[in-house]
């Protein structure tokens, strides 16, 4: 997966929104105004930081030495994950997939509500 289709998977979700609120190497990617992913531009091979349930984040670092402590974020709750091929894409789809999910459930249900997340 390269940056584009990384992208490209991130912005056909429901209520995502792109910029670079804080230089313009770091790409962040939010649904309903909250961070779900980063990606530093200037990292080759392509890192990304995506939120992860505790649990899961400690299996997932034990199970791929691509998967290891969110940079610069909170390390129980994010990882940072080296994209350089060796992990698959529907794994990488997941852990999009779970961080956008676990931002959701986030929301207070008024938020939830407003995007159309319940009903």
């Amino acid at each position: 997966m390269n940056i584009e289709e990384f992208r490209d998977y991130c912005l056909m979700k429901n209520y995502v929104t792109e910029s670079f609120p804080f230089d313009e190497e770091t790409l962040v990617f939010k649904v309903a105004g909250k961070m779900f992913a980063l990606v530093g531009l200037e990292h080759h091979p392509l890192t990304v930081s995506l939120k992860c349930d505790p649990e899961k984040a400690l299996e997932l670092r034990e199970e791929h030495e691509e998967i290891m402590p969110g940079y610069h974020m909170n390390k129980m709750l994010w990882n940072s994950v080296i994209i350089d091929g060796n992990l698959s894409y529907k794994l990488i789809r997941e852990l999009i997939d779970d961080s956008y999910n676990l931002v959701v459930k986030g929301l207070t249900k008024k938020q939830r509500k407003e995007f159309g997340f319940e009903s």
